[in-house]
């Protein structure tokens, strides 16, 4: 059997656009046969499939799963929210999360992971959905929170089915508080920080550059005053507190009772429970932020129909 080299990988992925680990498992069953390896990747629907990879998909959903003190989202993309709403896909969406709170975390190892009972990895699973329902679908990213003792509580925001939606947020509470008592903080604080978006933590966790970055924003503002310097730094570290206010979860107005801070509610809780209560960890994901999605001048395609 020929050696399946990486110059045979690279041949079959330009000439077919399927993934790495496709066109390998393609050429490992063909015998490093490129023609062959293109009939089985088609055979499979997934150089079917690449031929809509070029497509932005920007649509989708968010989906969410825990179990055993561990938490994950993942973010599976389409191109319309048609697609989000096809039974068929939201199916993928959350046996993906499930596998997900099993897994380390690893978007690449999620991937490859075994999709129950097809014989076939989450990745070829994702290709064949493409092929029936004729979309581009993209497995974008994964991340998963767990704790030794407590809970991993998740939110989702304008959910379209249980635990898929368009913003999820997983909150993970260390405690060895009772569940009834960490389960519906933990929701209230997802709650608070799928609508306040938070940057960070703590503010331990503001890095030394981005917290110079913003001193060096608001020094230049306070310069404009004419003030004294000493005067001036006094001005930069006041208005630093409204960015740890405004970016730093433990700081932020808890948007429940919009009175406390969420450091302030938690140490509440833990004051009525009679044992610590940490949050040591948040993930926030909104579909699709950060893709760039092309501006379409519908004007232009219509005259440009019009013309053919």
């Amino acid at each position: 059997m020929p050696e399946v080299t990486a110059a045979l990988v690279k041949e079959l992925r330009d000439k077919t656009g399927a993934g790495m680990m496709d066109c390998k498992r393609a050429l490992g069953d063909t015998d490093g046969d490129i023609e062959s390896a293109v009939d089985w990747l088609r055979k499979k629907g997934l150089a079917a499939a690449a031929k809509k990879a070029g497509r932005v998909a920007a649509e989708g959903l968010i989906g969410a799963a825990a179990a055993d003190k561990a938490g994950a989202l993942v973010e599976v993309n389409s191109e319309t929210d048609f697609v989000a709403r096809n039974e068929l896909f939201q199916a993928l969406v959350r046996t993906i999360a499930e596998l997900a709170v099993k897994g380390n975390g690893d978007l690449d190892a999620l991937a490859a992971a075994a999709y129950p009972d097809t014989g076939r990895t989450v990745s070829e699973e994702i290709g064949e959905l493409v092929g029936r329902i004729g979309e581009n679908m993209v497995l974008r990213r994964v991340a998963r929170l767990s704790v030794a003792n407590g809970v991993v509580a998740s939110y989702m925001h304008n959910s379209l089915a249980p635990n898929l939606g368009k913003i999820g947020v997983l909150v993970a509470l260390e405690s060895t508080a009772s569940a009834d008592v960490l389960a519906p903080l933990g929701r209230q604080l997802a709650m608070h920080v799928a609508a306040a978006n938070p940057q960070y933590l703590d503010r331990t966790s503001v890095s030394a550059a981005a917290l110079e970055r913003e001193r060096d924003v608001l020094r230049a503002q306070a310069d404009t005053t004419g003030k004294a310097a000493d005067i001036v730094e006094r001005m930069v570290e006041g208005r630093l507190r409204k960015f740890y206010e405004d970016t730093v979860l433990l700081d932020q107005l808890y948007v429940i009772d919009g009175e406390s801070r969420v450091g302030k509610v938690i140490e509440a809780a833990a004051k009525a429970a009679g044992t610590p209560i940490a949050l040591t960890g948040f993930v926030r994901f909104a579909l699709g932020e950060g893709i760039d999605r092309p501006v379409n001048d519908f004007a232009a395609e219509v005259g440009a129909q019009l013309k053919n």
